[in-house]
């Protein structure tokens, strides 16, 4: 089982004032203190832009970069997401990396709304979808849809509607989907072979099941601690690795906890812990 690490699990977020931001530097420290030998690039800017820069960045620890998380916007016929792709992907040549992770941005800034795509909507991101993904494979990069909640593919009808209109691979983001409702084992065994890359998250649902209701707010509930060190929540990960596993799955675990800071935690404290322990426990089922 390969295992990488995300910015994300150490409260690093592209979502404009989401606490504290802790630096590359101690983020990518941990992540090799742990033991993990991969990362994601993080947020765009976290890391830096220029390509060579970047590769330095992350290659200082040892880190093997896995690729980039994207927001792209998709569904909008007089927005062309094309070259601000190619720009990315030209990164990847310098920086290494070989997953290109979309998310359908709404356009909006955060994750607390959006807007409702209608069939011209639709339409034009199933294309987008196609192209990027052509795009992706022509630099030997692939590219895969990652459900998110407060995008334009939240909902495990829309995550259906994309897989069954596009051609793009699957991030399966086990938390994401499972807030938009989705049984993620279930949506597992039906989508296997679609799977490029898995974003493991741990989730309470007893919270999640209150964001489609509206109860939550995407906000509120990362920081009321809506997600949970893998085996310590409710997803059924035995399940989901052993069905990867049958179908020949042989890409990344990344591990995701989505939080948020308020200061900078201290040294040997704060999300460190929660990464340690979600890898231990991939690490078991990988055994």
């Amino acid at each position: 089982m390969k295992i990488a690490g995300a910015p994300i699990s150490w409260g690093v977020c592209e979502v404009p004032n989401w606490g504290y931001q802790m630096s590359p530097e101690r983020v990518l420290t941990e992540m090799k203190k742990i033991g993990l030998s991969a990362t994601e690039f993080g947020p765009q800017g976290w890391l830096p832009i220029e390509a060579t820069a970047r590769a330095e960045a992350v290659s200082t620890y040892c880190l093997e970069p896995v690729g980039s998380f994207f927001l792209a916007i998709m569904h909008d016929p007089d927005f062309d997401p094309i070259p601000l792709v190619e720009q990315e992907l030209a990164a990847f040549e310098a920086a290494g990396g070989s997953n290109l992770v979309l998310a359908a941005d709404s356009g909006r800034d955060g994750y607390d709304n959006r807007p409702v795509l209608d069939e011209e909507g639709w339409s034009t991101l199933f294309t987008n979808l196609d192209r990027i993904s052509q795009a992706c494979a022509d630099r030997g990069i692939t590219a895969s849809i990652h459900p998110h909640w407060g995008t334009m593919v939240q909902n495990v009808d829309e995550v259906e509607r994309v897989l069954d209109n596009s051609t793009v691979a699957l991030c399966l983001d086990t938390g994401h989907v499972a807030c938009g409702g989705a049984d993620v084992v279930a949506l597992t065994k039906k989508y296997a072979d679609r799977v490029a890359i898995v974003h493991a998250k741990d989730i309470h649902k007893d919270m999640t099941d209150r964001l489609l209701t509206g109860e939550l707010v995407w906000g509120d509930g990362i920081k009321a601690g809506m997600f949970a060190p893998i085996g310590q929540g409710d997803i059924d990960f035995a399940t989901i690795v052993k069905t990867l596993s049958d179908a020949g799955f042989d890409g990344y675990y990344v591990l995701e906890q989505d939080i948020m800071l308020d200061r900078e935690p201290a040294e040997g404290a704060g999300p460190i812990e929660n990464a340690r322990q979600s890898f231990e426990a991939l690490k078991l089922l990988a055994a």
